[in-house]
């Protein structure tokens, strides 16, 4: 059984995730079992759980960190503190969601338009009340506020929070946990690890390039 972590409520490199960019299928046969596949299956039941993301409004053109100034781990220390502070959200958390996203470079963009930091789809940040996506500081507040609402909506339990930010929170609720994607089982793994990292390292860089 997972062991459920809570977060406090009344407070591509591996960690670099590739946002599902294809249909996402879930077929149920005769016998009552579940497959999820990128094609429906004819003679099935199947229900699209995940669907393909729109061009970004940007071009679509991915932009992979790229900053290598060591004094980014540093940067928006302050922003994130009051961000955390705000949204009653573990620092820890927001920095480990900022290592795994964007290893801190501002300029990072997916290939399906996630921005920044926090790599906000233009989309979501409209809707948490971003206006300008690549404001380092409006897009750790804007990541940081949607994290609020994920715990709010799973109770705290953090690896449902994490998983929610990358998958959705429609995809947790369809599946009733951590959807069975590779690449968001991958996440919550990553961002759990940094974040118990930053709980126990209080030197944000040392923890950011330490190793397992």
């Amino acid at each position: 059984m997972r062991s459920v972590v809570k977060l406090a409520l009344g407070l591509a490199l591996a960690c670099f995730p590739s946002v599902a960019a294809a249909d996402i299928y879930m077929t149920k046969d005769a016998n009552g079992d579940i497959t999820i596949s990128q094609r429906p299956k004819p003679g099935s039941t199947t229900t699209k759980v995940i669907k393909e993301h729109e061009p970004s409004r940007f071009g679509g053109l991915a932009v992979p960190p790229s900053d290598h100034d060591i004094g980014r781990y540093t940067r928006y220390d302050e922003t994130i503190r009051e961000a955390a502070t705000l949204y009653q959200i573990p620092e820890q958390l927001v920095r480990a969601i900022i290592k795994c996203e964007s290893d801190y470079d501002p300029r990072a963009v997916s290939g399906a338009g996630a921005h920044g930091l926090m790599q906000l789809m233009p989309d979501t940040a409209e809707r948490m009340q971003v206006r300008d996506i690549d404001d380092p500081r409006e897009n750790i507040f804007g990541g940081t506020r949607l994290l609020r609402i994920l715990a709010n909506e799973f109770n705290g339990d953090l690896e449902l929070t994490i998983a929610a930010y990358n998958a959705g929170d429609g995809a947790v609720m369809r599946f009733g946990g951590i959807p069975p994607f590779a690449e968001t089982r991958d996440y919550v793994v990553n961002v759990t690890r940094f974040y118990r990292r930053y709980r126990a390292q209080p030197d944000p860089t040392e923890a950011s390039l330490s190793h397992d």
